[in-house]
């Protein structure tokens, strides 16, 4: 049975992941600095090292674990400390990357997994695309994404080093966090429980603010395990292909929970984008890998999750 190491392993992503991994039997290591991932989200079952993904232990996990598989989740992944620390930014998402992709090479990894940000290295679009549309990263964050998957690329033709990218659209679902002002889902979720008003980033000229493709985190976790297994190197987009406004997240939670809160819109932060939505054809065609949760069934089940987690009920 291979060994797989999760960077990230307890954080939003990666915490399900390992869950659903061990869940089946699969052998599992987990990297983790804890800034946002949170001990409590860790599966006894693991292996864990707390290690930076930039530090020079990673060379030394990689030598006593020698994993097979490497998923990489561990990323600064807010758009708007992207263009405040854009100098941190790429410290974290690209050095740490070259750091884990000299240890894979040197240790023999025979496939690394990388999350990469479907809703933002196209930029802004408004019609779904597909992985062979131009790509256009605008805030440091997706500047970072891109040139990552550049980096795969090079170690894959110069080391033989296979990968998969999977272009993630704006995931969610139990375990986000919203610190760093990142998902909008968890942040209003927060603000319902709470009774809190709540604010609606938009462009002028929409009426229910930005529209994104919301893909659970369920069914990221499915693509993950998919990914470990293909043969080859590619790349995929995982999302929904459905656009939604940002005031449609609102008023599903509000039919969910059976109450309102008040809200008001607000001007675009730095780095956001219009609208992002992902086609999803090549995934459910060659990894066959397709969306199961609609928004409403997973909205519910986020909703249940905060539930448990806060003292507002």
């Amino acid at each position: 049975m291979p060994k797989i190491l999760i960077t990230g392993g307890a954080g939003f992503i990666g915490s399900n992941l390992a869950d659903k991994l061990i869940s089946g039997g699969e052998d599992v290591v987990i990297v983790d600095n804890l800034f946002t991932g949170r001990l409590s989200y860790l599966n006894p079952t693991a292996k864990f090292y707390l290690a930076d993904i930039r530090d020079d232990v990673i060379n030394n996990i990689f030598a006593i674990e020698k994993p097979d598989i490497v998923i990489h989740l561990a990323a600064q992944m807010s758009v708007p400390f992207s263009v405040e620390q854009p100098r941190l930014d790429l410290d974290i998402n690209l050095n740490g990357l070259l750091n884990l992709l000299a240890a894979a090479v040197k240790h023999e990894v025979k496939k690394f997994v990388f999350s990469s940000s479907g809703g933002t290295v196209y930029g802004d679009v408004k019609y779904p695309v597909d992985e062979m549309a131009p790509l256009k990263p605008f805030p440091p964050y997706a500047i970072t994404k891109t040139t990552s998957e550049h980096y795969l690329a090079f170690y894959r033709k110069q080391y033989g080093l296979d990968y998969v990218v999977l272009r993630f659209a704006n995931v969610y679902g139990p375990r986000q966090v919203s610190a760093h002002e990142s998902g909008v889902v968890t942040i209003f979720t927060e603000k319902f429980l709470r009774k809190e008003p709540a604010v609606i980033y938009t462009f002028p000229h929409q009426k229910g603010g930005m529209k994104r493709d919301y893909v659970f985190v369920g069914d990221v976790v499915k693509a993950l395990a998919k990914a470990m297994y293909f043969t080859g190197s590619d790349v995929f987009n995982i999302g929904t292909g459905i656009p939604t406004e940002t005031l449609e997240i609102l008023n599903t939670l509000d039919g969910i929970l059976g109450y309102s809160i008040d809200y008001k819109f607000g001007p675009p932060r730095d780095g956001d984008l219009e609208e992002t939505y992902l086609l999803v054809d090549k995934a459910e065609k060659i990894l066959g890998w397709e969306p199961d949760i609609t928004l409403k069934d997973g909205l519910e089940k986020t909703v249940d999750y905060f539930k448990t987690i806060t003292d507002v009920k």
